[in-house]
């Protein structure tokens, strides 16, 4: 599939849907950690129950082999002008919540301001962009937009769920949330053990079901979400059989993990499942606040000594491509980077030559076996920060071969709390991390790689990166008219960033490893964001 939008008046084109699967079964799932809100919209959610989206309907659906294009849901059309400075919401007099109570425009106002003002800080940033909210009737609602929108933003305000006036009013949204909420989606909560286990039950009054972009979704009696302390118990739970599905992101775990005895039988099959979303970008991000790494000569030598070919077969089993892209996997790739090779020794030693050049034409001389500024005197040194055991054998890889140019960084491996705490304040000199973009970038590309970004703290500019031509190459993303001209800006913006060397790009796959019991199905046709758990089913009850 390109990602070309389709307008399609009826779901017939979305080929990634079984329409016929039978609506029947339990589907058991894992999670780790523990959950303590059912509200995904407040600034609570960071342990918010798994699933808990199923409750919850929003204005329009995207379609998921589409990179984004809104269909109808509780709006069952909209008006937009050519400029997108407005959006008219005209409600489906058939929606309803959940306890048959309609959904009206003051239900859509209440939810507006009540995100605008408790909601997660992307939801504010955009919903402070809309000047007046007029009631028309009950059943419609005018958003006029002010100073600072783009084309993207009658978008995002489409996917605004609707929360029950009545219902929430009387009710504090800032806090955490254990009370099963009056709500308006496929599915509603059955039962709650806190912290373990959460259980969701198909709602057959459901007032959406025969709605073209619900045919053949949400085909589970019950979903299920079993809660393990971590990963590694979650693991041995599915090989003893406790839940239905899981995917695996370990590359090593799935090349050496899954020869038990279910999987030999066939009662648990293996798959990969490819996709067309761009994937993380994983790679040691310098941070260039601070020297050296402000030098873009010192980036890019560094970038080269980078022995990928060896992470790969030893940490990957050459399972995972280099990323070449901030937007890897995806037809938003520019592809002009050409990641250097080290498929052999004398291709290692030829890198390892080049990035001591680079160094040394920059005053980075070799003084009886260390790295030094030729003027100051003084070692090239810094820390790699690490979140996770993974990562710390990636920055051991790389630390491995810098050594061999007379540098010797550190390596400081946090738990989790404390990698998140450095992160946002930037205090690190290179972390192992990423970026996350979708098929659709638009305004977040300003706060990965934007100016006013790289001084603000939390805003996830990770590298510090500031150029005008970089912040003037991401401002022209959200304002692009067709899907050809948003291809081509971000193209443009992946160049300069590449170009930049703000990054040692890691690895990406390209597919997702996937391990379920035989009796769960998919449709054949894989949609462009990959796999979507909603449209499978069950082969027996």
């Amino acid at each position: 599939m390109t990602g070309t939008p389709k307008y399609d008046a009826s779901a017939d084109h979305l080929d990634y849907v079984n329409k016929d699967a039978p609506k029947q079964g339990t589907f058991v799932q894992s999670a780790t950690g523990t959950f303590d809100n059912l509200n995904p919209y407040n600034l609570k959610s960071a342990n918010v129950a798994q699933g808990v989206s199923l409750i919850y309907d929003k204005l329009m659906q995207r379609a998921w082999d589409e990179p984004f294009t809104m269909y109808p849901l509780i709006a069952e059309k909209v008006d937009v002008p050519a400029d997108r400075s407005s959006i008219t919401f005209f409600l489906n007099p058939k929606a309803r919540f959940s306890d048959g109570t309609p959904i009206t425009a003051d239900d859509v106002i209440f939810t507006f301001n009540t995100l605008k003002e408790h909601g997660r800080g992307n939801t504010r940033n955009v919903y402070k962009l809309v000047k007046s909210v007029e009631k028309r009737d009950d059943l419609t609602v005018h958003f006029a937009l002010g100073e600072g929108y783009d084309r993207e933003t009658v978008m995002i305000l489409t996917l605004m769920p609707v929360l029950s006036k009545a219902w929430w009013e009387k009710r504090d949204f800032t806090a955490s949330l254990m009370e099963p909420p009056v709500s308006n989606g496929p599915y509603k909560i059955a039962s709650i053990d806190p912290g373990n286990k959460i259980t969701y039950v198909r709602d057959p009054n459901y007032w959406g079901k025969d709605l073209f972009i619900n045919k053949g979704q949400y085909n589970f009696d019950k979903m299920v979400f079993d809660y393990f302390r971590d990963d590694t118990v979650a693991f041995e739970a599915f090989k003893a059989g406790a839940f239905d599905m899981r995917r695996e992101r370990d590359a090593g775990k799935w090349a050496t993990a899954y020869n038990f005895p279910t999987v030999k039988s066939g009662e648990i099959k293996l798959e990969s499942i490819k996709h067309e979303r761009p994937e993380q970008v994983r790679a040691l991000i310098f941070n260039t606040r601070r020297a050296p790494f402000d030098n873009i000569k010192v980036r890019e030598a560094l970038s080269v000594a980078l022995d990928f070919d060896w992470i790969n077969t030893n940490l990957y089993h050459g399972q995972h491509k280099r990323i070449d892209s901030f937007y890897p996997n995806s037809e938003l790739a520019a592809g002009d980077w050409v990641p250097p090779s080290h498929k052999t020794p004398e291709d290692s030693r030829a890198q390892l030559r080049k990035a001591d050049q680079l160094l040394k034409d920059d005053g980075w001389i070799v003084v009886n076996g260390k790295r030094v500024n030729q003027t100051t005197k003084a070692a090239m040194t810094f820390e790699v920060l690490t979140g996770t055991p993974n990562d710390e054998k990636v920055a051991i890889a790389f630390v491995r071969n810098l050594k061999r140019l007379g540098i010797e960084p550190q390596i400081r491996a946090l738990d989790s709390n404390a990698f998140s705490s450095r992160l946002i304040e930037y205090d690190y000199d290179m972390v192992v991390h990423y970026w996350q973009s979708s098929l659709s970038p638009g305004t977040e590309q300003m706060i990965y790689y934007g100016c006013d970004a790289a001084q603000q703290k939390a805003r996830s500019n990770y590298a510090g990166i500031c150029d005008p031509k970089i912040d003037e190459l991401a401002r022209a993303i959200p304002t692009a008219t067709t899907r050809e001209e948003l291809v081509t800006n971000v193209k443009n913006l992946d160049r300069a960033l590449m170009n930049g060397y703000y990054m040692v790009p890691l690895n990406y796959a390209g597919f997702d490893n996937v391990a379920y019991k035989n009796k769960l199905k998919h449709p054949d046709t894989i949609p462009l964001y990959g796999m979507v758990l909603e449209n499978w089913w069950s082969a027996t009850p």
